[in-house]
């Protein structure tokens, strides 16, 4: 069994599939007062162990024709936020979990993909938020 520094430590991300990403992104800002970029909104928020740190959360609407969810056939994909992704990637191969993908390490964090056991793709990311700090201070949803 794995500490609990290598599990998932809060949700990074919702992703989900709609007819107008454009449009919806504008319809959520101009309505409900989302702060939005062309990727949809970046929530921010404090970590309850780092309460002087910030983190994020990505909110992003899709094109209904995307194929970046697949091989799951649903509408929606959750990002994870994990601490020590190398360790928990090999923890879930030994306990035979379907990763789909090596790891890709960009400079906001490491990704890779899984499937749960209803072949729901699940998206794994050790995140670097002070990446987005630097970025988007005061163009975030709070």
């Amino acid at each position: 069994m794995a500490d609990n520094n290598k599990k998932v430590t809060g949700i990074g991300g919702i992703f989900f599939k709609c007819q107008n990403p454009d449009k919806l992104r504008n319809w959520y800002s101009e309505n409900l007062g989302l702060v939005t970029n062309e990727y949809g909104s970046l929530f921010e928020f404090r970590q309850a162990d780092l309460p002087d740190k910030k983190g994020y959360l990505q909110w992003s609407p899709f094109d209904n024709k995307t194929t970046y969810f697949e091989p799951s056939t649903k509408e929606f994909m959750i990002n994870y936020r994990v601490h020590n992704l190398e360790a928990l990637v090999e923890e879930l191969k030994a306990a035979g979990v379907k990763v789909l993908d090596e790891i890709e390490t960009y400079e906001y964090g490491k990704f890779v993909h899984i499937l749960d056991p209803e072949n729901n793709k699940i998206e794994l990311w050790e995140p670097v938020d002070q990446v987005f700090t630097d970025m988007y201070e005061g163009k975030t949803t709070k």
